[in-house]
């Protein structure tokens, strides 16, 4: 179990409500969703091919049975979620980042930009409050709430009830915060079209190379805070370097969500993912 981490935390139970809300309406799930037996030091390496795995814990050496592949639960929750919305026509992104990276911000921004072409659903993950979700709501779009208590991303489970509860229309926009890390949410698929990478450049350029697992998966990267560049050290072109290094397709986007610099180049992509999609 993730014991370090705290995914493992029986305590810990999932919430998924809409702004507003009253308590008793809102879905609450203590079972996690996945049996998340991970047995790590949270590097979450997750081997796949072997039968046992040795952890030496304080001495101890227990030994932790590891399944063919650890995340087929999820993967077969994720190609569900994925063919519903492939046949709501629904375009999905997986948004995921560190904490502070610009996500929600970046949201509103696209949001309020696009509305008028694009039918948005949003859905928010955070451990704890309805802080992002009452932002989101604040721009007129549908919104729900995953409270993950302590768990450390989301699953394919709680996309699959927090999407019935947000009744997805046809033909529309489904954009995903994922709760703030960079490592755990990036071995967890979620039936999502597309998975987008975000960093900003108070982080440091050295990002990919710290956690390359996103990066590999990820089809976009956002480098946001663009307009910080002048009072930190952040090498953007290194930071695309080795990036490209872990995945030669990324597609890279450069904004300052708060200024609005190198939005449109993100609004067209964005606006191209829902040409092929029939009313």
């Amino acid at each position: 179990m993730c014991g370090t981490c705290g995914c493992s935390d029986s305590n810990g139970g999932v919430v998924i409500r809409r702004p507003g809300e009253p308590e008793e309406l809102a879905i609450h799930d203590h079972g996690h969703g996945h049996s998340h037996d991970h047995g790590h030091g949270h590097s979450h390496d997750h081997p796949t091919g072997l039968s046992h795995h040795h952890v030496h814990d304080h001495g101890k050496s227990r030994e932790i049975q590891l399944e063919q592949d650890i995340l087929a639960h999820n993967n077969l929750l994720a190609e569900r979620n994925r063919g519903f919305f492939e046949a709501m026509n629904v375009v999905a992104l997986n948004f995921i980042s560190s904490p502070g990276a610009g996500k929600t911000t970046l949201l509103e921004k696209t949001i309020e930009a696009l509305k008028k072409k694009v039918k948005f659903f949003v859905i928010e993950g955070d451990q704890q409050t309805m802080n992002d979700a009452e932002r989101i709501d604040a721009t007129g779009v549908p919104v729900v709430q995953i409270n993950t208590g302590s768990g450390c991303h989301l699953d394919a489970g709680m996309i699959n009830r927090a999407m019935k509860k947000l009744e997805l229309a046809p033909a529309s926009m489904l954009l995903i915060e994922n709760v703030g890390n960079l490592v755990c949410p990036a071995l967890f698929d979620l039936g999502e079209a597309q998975r987008v990478v975000m960093i900003s450049v108070t982080e440091g350029d050295d990002k990919p190379v710290k956690y390359p697992t996103i990066f590999q998966k990820a089809d976009i990267c956002i480098i946001n805070k663009t307009d910080l560049l002048p009072y930190v050290q952040f090498d953007v072109e290194k930071t695309k370097q080795f990036a490209l290094r872990i995945n030669p397709r990324l597609q890279f986007y450069e904004v300052s969500a708060t200024t609005d610099d190198g939005m449109r180049g993100w609004y067209e992509w964005l606006q191209s993912q829902m040409n092929n999609v029939k009313p």
